[in-house]
């Protein structure tokens, strides 16, 4: 498998944790969330990317916040990712962005409802390592394709698997995904939260209770990390409440993750 090296996180090595909340709501929830997980993955000596967007422009209704907008929503993470010197990540929904982004974000993650749009991943690819959601639409084959779009450029990438649309409004996890694009050779990510999401109507559903189910089995099936959205109080978060992990009790379900993942490597 290929390694890929963000900062000191070895993808495809070490067991890692992407997270942090959906969006920027504003500076102190994002800096806390960003400290505190930070803290929690030193201690469990679990490499730590964080992540949180600074426009969510898939968003189902236009009445839905979608965050601070490009320059003070970089401004943000740039100084989160100066102050607690960790690497940073946060998605793009436009080729425009690509270049600021890249600035600050050491990973440059492709939205799943974007991940066949062959000219955002080719100049991303160009610019930084790339995190590229498997559309829900997807099947993990289908994957084959869209990496090649990057390795075209000779781009580094993640692959992440973020569940398969199950009829109207529901996300169903199929866990052979994991040996199946493990097989294109990059590291393969869980998005453990937005696969318990019940998306469509005018703001999406999920329940956050299936997410430590989730995690053990994605783990055991081979994924090499975790990517969550975290928040303090998910039921007053500006977006993905009812799916995003509550903040005090990712530490448990990293210590049970990171358990399995030991597990299967000796």
């Amino acid at each position: 498998m290929n390694r890929v090296d963000i900062g000191d996180v070895k993808l495809g090595e070490d067991f890692i944790l992407i997270a942090g909340p959906c969006v920027i709501e504003d500076t102190d929830i994002t800096y806390q969330t960003a400290f505190s997980l930070h803290q929690i993955t030193t201690r469990l000596k679990i490499p730590f990317i964080f992540k949180s967007s600074y426009d969510k422009a898939n968003r189902s209704s236009i009445g839905s916040f979608r965050g601070p907008g490009l320059a003070e929503g970089l401004k943000i993470l740039s100084e989160i990712k100066k102050d607690l010197s960790i690497p940073i990540t946060t998605d793009l929904h436009c080729r425009e962005d690509i270049e600021p982004v890249a600035e600050v974000a050491d990973l440059i993650q492709i939205p799943a409802f974007l991940c066949r749009q062959t000219d955002l991943i080719i100049e991303s690819a160009k610019m930084r390592p790339i995190n590229i959601k498997k559309g829900q639409f997807l099947s993990p084959y289908d994957m084959k394709y869209v990496v090649q779009k990057a390795e075209s450029v000779d781009g580094r990438l993640l692959i992440t698997e973020r569940g398969t649309s199950f009829g109207y409004n529901n996300l169903i996890v199929d866990f052979r995904a994991f040996p199946i694009m493990k097989a294109f050779g990059w590291p393969v990510i869980f998005d453990a939260t937005h696969s318990v999401a019940y998306p469509g109507g005018a703001k999406s559903g999920g329940d956050r209770d299936f997410v430590p189910y989730l995690v053990k089995a994605a783990i055991a099936c081979g994924a090499n990390g975790l990517f969550m959205e975290v928040h303090p109080e998910p039921e007053k978060a500006l977006s993905d409440g009812s799916n995003m992990a509550r903040l005090s009790e990712i530490e448990g379900i990293l210590q049970e993750a990171k358990k399995i993942y030991l597990a299967l490597r000796s």
